[in-house]
């Protein structure tokens, strides 16, 4: 007997649910990307981009900080060199799928391939397999979820973003906004490219990045990779003691 398809639409797009900050960082802290209390890990979407990802790659050597690139499989064979330039510099390359689409309609079998293909085309550039998925706009289907998992990712998505991808964004907003959101054990997200954002949106970003990552510093907390993370969650209680001290340190 053929499910309704109203049944098939919940399944499909409950977990999306998670895509709500309050409830993943309640409920699912490891998706949320909570980690050690004294670590802040710092992601970036939508790249490589061959005009935007360079410079991001000399900001972060410029403060000693290396980061998780979350790329696309299709912009990863086009900009192989880029990628394996972004592997050189020291930082961790993870699977933000194969293309920037939202999968409004159940396609398990298309997931499942995507991040297949996009894996592949990481370790064919890298000799590294990756070990993170984010699916773009951070929308978990059952799907992709699935996918992930067959594929051997983890999936994991933010606790702070900068809104940065917006046309009126400024490295000012960028800083605010992610002060706003960030304690110790938190998961940054910002993007190295515009291609799926407005034009010149990732000056935004960069222009921030100085003070996002003094800011934690500040609060006594390091930078980098999901890879340092930890897989813990913070302590409720610790992250609102330390969700002031940081904001008040990035936005600053």
């Amino acid at each position: 007997m053929a499910l309704p398809l109203t049944v098939l639409a919940a399944a499909h797009i409950g977990p999306a649910a998670t895509w709500l900050p309050g409830l993943r960082r309640a409920l699912f802290p490891a998706l949320a990307g909570s980690g050690r209390p004294d670590h802040v890990a710092l992601t970036f979407d939508d790249g490589p981009d061959p005009l935007s990802t360079p410079r991001f790659l000399d900001a972060l050597d410029g403060l000693g900080v290396r980061a998780t690139f979350f790329v696309l499989g299709e912009r990863v064979v086009r900009h192989p060199g880029l990628v394996r330039e972004t592997a050189r510099r020291g930082h961790e390359l993870a699977v933000h799928g194969w293309a920037h689409d939202r999968p409004w309609w159940p396609a398990p079998a298309r997931d499942a391939a995507d991040v297949l293909r996009a894996v592949r085309a990481l370790y064919d550039a890298t000799g590294v397999r990756p070990h993170w998925y984010r699916p773009p706009y951070g929308i978990l289907t059952s799907g992709r979820w699935l996918a992930a998992r067959g594929a051997g990712l983890r999936p994991v998505l933010w606790t702070a973003w900068g809104r940065d991808w917006t046309a009126h964004a400024t490295p000012a907003s960028v800083r605010a906004r992610v002060g706003a959101g960030l304690r110790g054990g938190g998961t940054v997200l910002l993007h190295d490219s515009d291609r799926h954002a407005a034009p010149g949106s990732w000056r935004s970003a960069l222009g921030a990045l100085p003070g996002i990552v003094r800011g934690c510093r500040d609060a006594g907390l390091s930078v980098g990779p999901l890879a340092e993370h930890g897989t813990a969650a913070a302590r409720c209680g610790s992250a609102a003691e330390e969700g002031g001290e940081v904001a008040g340190a990035v936005a600053g």
